[in-house]
Order: structure tokens, then sequence, then C-alpha cells
């Protein structure tokens, strides 16, 4: 008699955290870039499908972080009883095991006793605090994890989050490291320095073509740059050329150092409202100028936002675009309708503890 064989297991889903309002740009690069079937979404989470786990998950220039999916609700109560179920859930709704093998073939098991690391966030006023989930969650873990592992506080090999936000938990095993929200490039920071999570949705907002010239008059870092070279890595050798500066000498300084790590060229030290570029041969303008408090005075923004945005209306091609991230909408609203520039897209989130919104500008002409 021929031998039965069990069918393999199924490709578990997966989820991204990502930056809270980037849920709907991240969605689609998960789904145009891994032919993802999105499951849902909710604050800072975007569930998927994909066909097979590999290292390209990993390669998501939006998310934050990435997991496999272990469980999740959107029923939690809020009492006491949520605890007894997150118990439950880890220890009895998970094939734990499944899970550990698809992380060892993109993270390989290191050498002698593995180390583990249990995280909880939580978000929402609970009658339990963020430990007791914790102690929760370890409790269901229990009899998953060997005896031999070593829990460790930091750099741990496997990495198992919870994240509760009001009725809402999820739980799964980490598949990324810090590299993939902080970027290797980042070697030297500015103040107050661009996620690179949200550089990237600039970016993929701009939807930059082969050939076009990407300009950031106020680079701090040079994250955006550095992301905008990274989205073009998919042309294969046709290129964007990528011109920044700032006015801070030091900033200047930093983004190069940066940029150098990924052979991007050489930053210039100059003012966002004089800019040493000629007419009419620039894209797409890509910048995150100051905030209201980042400035002596919030006085200045209105001002500042006129000079930026003529200068940036001068360098712009015609129907060239612009893809700004400010805090005080109302500013840049009247410094663009000075120019005459259409509106194309809004993102909503929040930086620094502030309201800021990602808004798509396009100049007239083309």
């Amino acid at each position: 008699m021929a031998r039965s064989h069990s069918p393999p297991p199924e490709v578990p889903a997966c989820y991204a955290i990502v930056h809270p309002g980037l849920e709907e740009l991240a969605a689609e690069e998960i789904q145009r870039d891994l032919g993802a079937e999105i499951r849902r979404t909710a604050e800072g989470i975007v569930v998927f499908r994909v066909d097979a786990v590999d290292a390209r998950l990993l390669e998501m220039r939006l998310t934050e972080d990435v997991f496999l999916f272990g469980w999740g609700t959107d029923q939690l109560t809020y009492r006491a009883t949520d605890l007894d179920q997150i118990e439950r859930w880890t220890a009895r709704g998970v094939d734990w095991q499944h899970l550990l093998r698809l992380h060892h073939d993109i993270r390989p098991r290191p050498k002698g006793k593995p180390s583990y690391r249990l995280v909880t966030q939580m978000d929402g006023k609970h009658v339990y605090m963020r430990k007791d989930a914790g102690k929760a969650l370890a409790r269901g873990l229990g009899a998953h994890i060997p005896d031999s592992w070593r829990p460790a506080e930091e750099n741990a090999a496997v990495e198992v989050w919870l994240t509760i936000n009001g009725q809402t938990a999820i739980c799964g095993l980490r598949l990324s490291d810090r590299e993939m929200r902080h970027r290797t490039y980042k070697g030297e920071h500015r103040p107050a320095s661009l996620r690179p999570t949200v550089a990237a949705a600039m970016v993929r907002v701009a939807a930059i073509r082969p050939g076009e010239v990407v300009v950031d008059p106020m680079c701090g870092a040079g994250t955006i740059l550095a992301e905008t070279v990274a989205y073009a890595e998919r042309f294969r050798g046709q290129g964007v050329a990528v011109r920044g500066g700032d006015l801070e000498f030091g900033a200047a300084r930093a983004a190069t150092l940066n940029l150098r790590r990924i052979g991007a060229p050489h930053l210039c030290w100059w003012d966002a409202t004089r800019l040493p570029l000629p007419d009419a041969e620039t894209d797409h303008v890509i910048c995150n100028p100051p905030f209201g408090k980042q400035l002596s005075s919030p006085e200045e923004i209105g001002p500042l936002y006129r000079g930026m945005v003529r200068e940036y209306d001068r360098i712009l091609k015609p129907g060239g675009q612009a893809v700004l991230l400010v805090s005080d909408g109302n500013a840049l609203r009247e410094a663009t309708q000075a120019v005459g520039w259409t509106p194309t897209k809004r993102v909503r989130l929040r930086i620094l503890g502030q309201s800021a919104t990602i808004s798509a500008w396009r100049k007239q002409g083309g």
C-alpha cells in the first residue's frame, strides 16, 4: 500500500506595521511589488497573503516591520477576561513550529542557544496594563519555546510581538529587524530627521519615472534623496538625476555622508528660496520643509513657504510636480494658489506629535 502524505502546511498570512496614516500607500506597495492579496487594514496595520514567504518581504520601503501572522481579533472587551483570551489564542491557535521554520528560512537559526524576545505594545484604556498582557502572551508561549532558549532584551534571534490598539489585537513572529525601519545608510542623523518610511511614501506619491530629475531643496540628513535612489533601482540602469542641498552646512554634510554610502552624488549648501538651478528643468521637487515649531517664530512659516514655492515653481518643468510634507496646510495652500498649482493627492498622518499632510501639487502646463 502506498504511504499517504499529509498536505504541506498552508502559507500563513503576514502583516506589516506601518506609520499611522500610510496604510493605503503601504498596502499599494505590498500589492504591487509582492503580488499580495490585501486582507484588511487597521490603524498602523496591513494584513496580507503572499504565495510564498521569502526575503522580498523585507524589501518593502513603506513598512516599519513585517510579521508572520499568528492570531488577531477586533473584539477585545477592555476587561481582564481579555488576558485569558490572549493566553488561549497564543497557546492553542497558532502553529508556532511552522512559523519558526518559515522564519529560519529567511533568518537562519544562529549557532548555539537561540535567544528570544517578547514585545507587547498597547494603546487604549484597558483595565489591565501592558505588562499584564505581556505576561499572558508569555504564558501562552510557554509550551512552544524550548527551555534551552535564552531571553534577551534586544537583538534576539526570534521575536514574538503582541500589538493592542483599543479593541484590536494582533500577534505574530517578527521577520524584520531594525534595519528595515532605520535603513543602513542613515549613519548621520539630524534633529527631527524624517522617518525613512515616510520619505519612501513621499517618493511613492511622486511616481518618478526613468530619466527624470528630482530635487530636494531642504534635504536635511538626505533621507528623501536616499529613498529616491532606492526607488530608482527598479529602472535597471536608466537612472534618475538626484540633486539636493540645505541651508544648514551641517545638514548638507550629513546628507552627503549618508548618500555616499549608496553611491549618490555630492550635495550643495544653498538657500531653498534662491536655488542655483536652471529654470524649468526639474521634474519633481520632493521636500519636507520646517514645521512651525522648528522655526524661531511661527509667523515665519508664511513668508518661507511663499518664497520656496515661488522658487520651486521656477525650477519645475511645465506639468512638473511637488510633493511636500507640512503641518500648516493653510500656509502652503496660500503659497501654491499664488503660483497656480493644482492639488492632486493628500495623505494625512502625524509627525513630531503634530498633524501633518503629504500633499502633491502639479504645476501648470505640460
